[in-house]
């Protein structure tokens, strides 16, 4: 059976590849095998890793791996200054390359068929930050923001990563675009723009809230102090690239 698989497999890309000529949604190269998705096998190799030694918080670089001693050891001195609500921070690589083509094809081109392979992809190489969690909370986008672009890439983000998926968390109002805006003000433009929906319970929960991109971490912040006035017990921040800013 898996032989006839492969070789209905194999011919199905073949017609496909005649027919319709698809290209790699990140690349542009042709695809070889169309079956398996949007984006080509070496652009999910390509993916750029965030290389450590990293902030066990936000996840940002540390100079080097002589730390302090104590439990702040492995911590930025931002967070080690001012603790973050967020315990812990994953994200497959830096928001570069490869990785900034298949998450623009999957929010900007709706190519939504990447967003579970994304996620598994998340769920493959962050399993140490999901293990012993009881739940994934997607950050929510503002609904004018969801009714144009269709979707909240978020929530795709969330499908395989093994967990429930629980909408906990709405848009309290309308915020303007964080990449638009300067660092210094990002915290601004967030605070009180999340709220904890009703009769969604996250009491003594661990939380892993999910999101595409992060930069300042100014969003996810706001999602994580709302979860935990709400009763949660813990809330990690699982993302799929980590945009590096300079000025930090």
């Amino acid at each position: 059976m898996r032989s006839v698989s492969t070789w209905t497999r194999a011919v199905s890309d073949a017609v496909v590849s005649v027919l319709l000529s698809p290209v790699c949604a990140a690349c542009r190269a042709a695809l070889e095998h169309p079956s398996r998705g949007a984006v080509c096998a070496a652009c999910w190799r390509d993916i750029p890793p965030l290389i450590p030694p990293l902030c066990e918080c936000c996840g940002d670089a540390l100079r080097s791996w002589r730390v302090s001693v104590g439990a702040s050891s492995h911590r930025c001195v931002r967070c080690r200054e001012a603790p973050p609500s967020i315990t812990r921070t994953g994200a497959l690589g830096t928001y570069d390359g490869s990785l900034r083509a298949i998450i623009h094809a999957l929010k900007y081109a709706r190519r939504r068929s990447l967003g579970p392979q994304l996620s598994g992809v998340m769920q493959r190489r962050c399993s140490e930050l999901l293990a012993g969690a009881d739940m994934a909370v997607p950050v929510p986008l503002h609904l004018f923001r969801r009714l144009t672009r269709g979707f909240n890439q978020a929530e795709d983000l969330c499908g395989a990563l093994g967990l429930p998926i629980s909408h906990a968390l709405t848009r309290a109002r309308h915020t303007s675009v964080q990449a638009d805006l300067p660092a210094i003000s990002r915290y601004a433009n967030v605070k009180d723009a999340f709220q904890l929906v009703k009769r969604v319970s996250v009491h003594d929960a661990c939380i892993v809230l999910v999101d595409d991109v992060s930069t300042t971490g100014a969003t996810l912040e706001a999602c994580a102090q709302v979860l935990l006035a709400g009763g949660a017990r813990e809330v990690r921040a699982l993302i799929a690239a980590r945009a590096v800013w300079q000025s930090r």
